[in-house]
């Protein structure tokens, strides 16, 4: 018996490739993806795994991230939603930042064409860089569960980083994506304070420490899903330009 075999018939066609039917006034602000983001138990291992591993070069690690700005920059709108569901939001996995019971840490990775960042959420008492996390991990790991990673957008240098928020709001709106909102780094504390929130408190610019130049906007997609939009100015631009340079000599030989 011969065994089964599938003929496969190559037809010759055209493709005309998917243009808007107008420019985003949105899109000729973006300059590219920035960075993907995963939230881990153990950023330490994690470290391990993407530079021993993998291969990735750090960019620069920073961390006890904590107080009423990053809280409300990273956390505001699960805040709201966990007020509109009646529960605590703790128990939904949002961290207090904003008192500092909990903290932040991050590290930057760099790889050959897109950078990763690895973001662990720990109780203050924690040591930084140990195993632990203040929400417990997904049981459920299959791809088709929704897991929190991020993507980021980087903005261009010279746009207006609030009014982007503010147009690209504006702009979902339009096409019936109502869902699609940015935190704001003051506080709020219905959508209502949200919405009606300075436009200067769309995006928070860090000035200090080794995140020294970047800014940032949390948002929410479509279906739900965590966005970033980042600036990356001097100084902190020059860390992820030599980490880049210093891959691409280290692999430069590499076939």
């Amino acid at each position: 018996m011969k065994a089964p075999y599938v003929t496969l018939v190559l037809v010759s066609c055209s493709i005309t490739p998917y243009f808007a039917e107008a420019a985003s006034s949105v899109a000729a602000r973006m300059d590219g993806v920035q960075h993907f983001g995963i939230t881990v138990k153990n950023i330490d291992r994690a470290h391990k795994f993407y530079t021993q591993v993998l291969g990735g070069t750090e960019v620069m690690r920073d961390g006890d991230f904590q107080g009423d700005q990053i809280h409300n920059t990273l956390m505001q709108i699960d805040d709201l939603n966990a007020k509109a569901r009646g529960v605590n939001p703790r128990a939904i996995g949002v961290p207090n930042l904003r008192s500092g019971d909990q903290r932040l840490d991050v590290v930057f990775i760099q790889f050959k064409n897109v950078v990763v960042e690895l973001l662990q959420y720990r109780d203050a008492v924690q040591q930084p860089w140990t195993e632990g996390t203040f929400a417990p991990g997904h049981e459920n790991t299959a791809p088709s569960f929704p897991t929190n990673m991020h993507v980021s957008f980087q903005i261009k240098e010279d746009a207006d980083f609030d009014q982007f928020i503010a147009d690209l709001e504006k702009e979902a709106k339009a096409l019936g994506m109502n869902n699609v909102r940015c935190n704001r780094n003051v506080l709020a504390t219905s959508e209502n304070e949200r919405l009606k929130a300075p436009v200067e408190g769309n995006a928070l610019e860090i000035t200090e420490g080794k995140s020294n130049g970047w800014a940032l906007a949390y948002c929410k997609g479509p279906e739900g899903e965590q966005l970033e939009f980042n600036q990356v100015k001097a100084p902190v631009k020059q860390l992820f330009e030599q980490a880049k340079q210093a891959h691409d000599q280290k692999y430069q030989n590499i076939k």
